[in-house]
């Protein structure tokens, strides 16, 4: 599917890139176009993510990924390119022509549409067998824990019968091939061992994006089988980092917060009990994807997990990871419950909702945990103590968060203000000198990444010219009569030069997302981004400007001689390159107070 280049310019230019990454990932400013965050695409402790709203473009200064707002939605939601102008111009409100899908696009599509159906007629059969004489003792076990058949249809649960290809057989008399049953991860094809089902003899949840759409399953296994809770391996539509359960229903709720629990049965009695605000990860650890996912929808998640050990670990982990993306988060008691199925079997959801209202603001759950593993009448571990959370509150980088936990910490643990305050900064300023030396902690290098490192130093001169020149398109008057886009070596290079010149010549608004719109191939659209965000590194004087413009362009020009000089035959351009070679290394560039000037 081709879409021309005004609809694509349109769309791209109504969505503005900071407001639909800031959609994904919790983003600061950093002065007036510049906004940070933590890299979505690779694990990181310090924000390294940059985007330029000035330029509409995102880079990863550590991963090195990078790109316009359809590379982003592309990398980030997997969609192909088509689907990423769809999504964004329904999102400004364009309408799309109709366009013709390229072949590849037209498989990836169909593909996509099987799977969708494939994923339907599983959840309609599981639901099936669940109410026939075969799911008996799966809708006793559903009802058992308090289930009504309002709430087992709500979420469309089923059942996975005891033979092993059953969903196997099924599916084929729907006409579906082993290849598609196979990518669907339902189906398991084995050569040697035949064709059998994922899920067998277990309760089935069905998992539904946003649109009611059924992306995966999860199954509890009846019996004592394992594992307990098994889930579908991704596919293209689902990742089970990146979805929650009951988000389909908790989206449309009209409480100020989301309940974020452990697993499927507490989503579902939550929902049956009226709280229709509660999600949960899809048995791994809660991710930080997940938490902007929630950000989408609420300012506030409520973590109601378990009472036990493992539900305790499980809020110490999420809470950092909630705060870091900008969500304020709270603590549900349930004791004495071990979860929240039982606390309003119990007391009701009256005496559920009450807890909500009285849940623990997180920063004092994890002093409170924190605290409780101190022994506080020894002396030396309540010293311990002590030390221990003022460098937990030395962490906290708000200053008036800071001061008021401060407070509370030291009115409730009996700690003298003045010692506090003392620790506190001393922790602080420890911890700044640590995050300032994290930048020189060496990790290893794969091939790849030196191979990247080596393409980049020696390509410096070209990227530093070429971002520059998007920065202060003034410039191209001082360089314009020594360059062209030709001087620029590599396919890649010569093609971005040719796009920006062209723009430059046009005196247009420099526009560095367009030009990465006009790659097909995702690489080469990282690497166009890449080429956008080097770093210029030179004093603000214009003598230093000058000199470091006119070391820039030496650089080019006589890379660009040498390579001629190297293929040509011609004796006479050879010699007449010599002397251009000559001229350029005496050359001297001096820009005026305001712009470019002669040289």
């Amino acid at each position: 599917m081709k879409y021309d280049d005004q609809i694509i310019d349109e769309v791209r230019d109504r969505n503005d890139i900071v407001d639909v990454i800031g959609s994904y990932v919790s983003l600061k400013s950093r002065g007036r176009n510049s906004y940070f965050g933590l890299c979505p695409f690779h694990n990181e402790k310090s924000p390294s993510f940059h985007v330029d709203r000035e330029r509409q473009m995102y880079y990863c200064f550590g991963c090195h990924q990078g790109g316009n707002v359809y590379t982003f939605l592309m990398e980030y939601n997997r969609l192909t390119f088509p689907e990423a102008v769809q999504e964004l111009a329904q999102r400004a409100g364009i309408s799309l022509p109709e366009q013709e899908q390229t072949p590849e696009e037209r498989q990836m599509a169909d593909a996509r549409t099987v799977l969708k159906e494939m994923n339907k007629q599983a959840a309609i059969y599981f639901h099936y067998l669940l109410k026939s004489q075969r799911g008996e003792k799966a809708l006793a076990y559903l009802r058992d824990r308090g289930l009504t058949d309002e709430t087992i249809r709500h979420f469309g649960l089923g059942y996975a019968d005891i033979y092993r290809d059953d969903l196997y057989q099924y599916l084929k008399a729907k006409g579906y091939s082993d290849q598609q049953m196979k990518d669907s991860s339902l189906v398991t094809i084995d050569s040697q061992r035949g064709s059998f089902d994922k899920f067998f003899n277990r309760v089935m949840f069905p998992i539904m994006d946003t649109r009611q759409r059924v992306i995966g399953f999860g199954g509890r296994v009846m019996g004592e089988g394992q594992p307990k809770y098994l889930n579908s391996r991704e596919t293209l539509l689902f990742d089970k980092g990146r979805n929650l359960y009951g988000l389909n229903y908790a989206r449309r709720s009209r409480e100020n917060s989301l309940i974020l629990c452990e697993g499927y049965m507490d989503v579902i009695s939550l929902h049956q009990a009226g709280f229709t605000n509660a999600v949960a990860p899809l048995g791994t650890a809660f991710t930080e994807t997940q938490a902007l996912l929630l950000k989408r929808y609420t300012g506030e998640v409520i973590l109601s997990f378990d009472s036990d050990g493992a539900g305790r670990d499980a809020a110490l982990r999420a809470l950092p990871i909630l705060r870091e993306n900008g969500i304020r988060a709270r603590v549900l008691s349930m004791t004495p419950y071990k979860d929240p199925d039982e606390l309003i079997k119990a007391e009701g959801p009256e005496e559920y909702r009450k807890r909500i209202g009285a849940a623990e603001p997180g920063r004092l759950f994890e002093i409170r945990i924190l605290h409780a593993g101190y022994k506080q009448s020894d002396p030396d571990s309540r010293t311990d103590f002590i030390h221990a959370v003022s460098k937990y509150l030395s962490r906290i980088e708000d200053p008036i968060e800071r001061d008021n936990y401060k407070a509370t910490v030291s009115n409730k643990y009996i700690i003298p203000r003045k010692d506090l305050d003392r620790l506190v900064d001393r922790y602080g300023l420890s911890y700044q000198m640590e995050q300032a030396n994290e930048q020189y902690r060496r990790k290893p290098e794969t091939e790849e990444r030196k191979k990247e490192k080596q393409d980049i130093r020696k390509n410096q001169a070209q990227s530093l010219l070429l971002t520059w020149l998007t920065e202060e398109p003034d410039l191209y008057e001082t360089i314009a009569s020594i360059l062209s886009a030709d001087d620029f070596l590599g396919p890649l290079y010569h093609s971005v030069a040719l796009m920006l010149f062209k723009q430059l010549d046009k005196g247009e608004k420099v526009n560095p997302a367009r030009i990465i719109d006009q790659f097909s191939d995702l690489e080469d659209r990282e690497r166009t981004a890449r080429i956008f965000n080097a770093h210029l590194q030179y004093a603000p004087s214009q003598e230093e400007k000058s000199k470091a413009l006119t070391d820039i362009v030496r650089k080019i020009k006589l890379a660009s001689i040498e390579e001629e000089m190297t293929h040509t035959s011609d004796i006479l351009r050879w010699q007449e390159l010599l002397g251009m070679k000559a001229d350029i290394q005496k050359l001297k560039l001096t820009l005026g107070p305001e712009k470019g000037g002669d040289h």
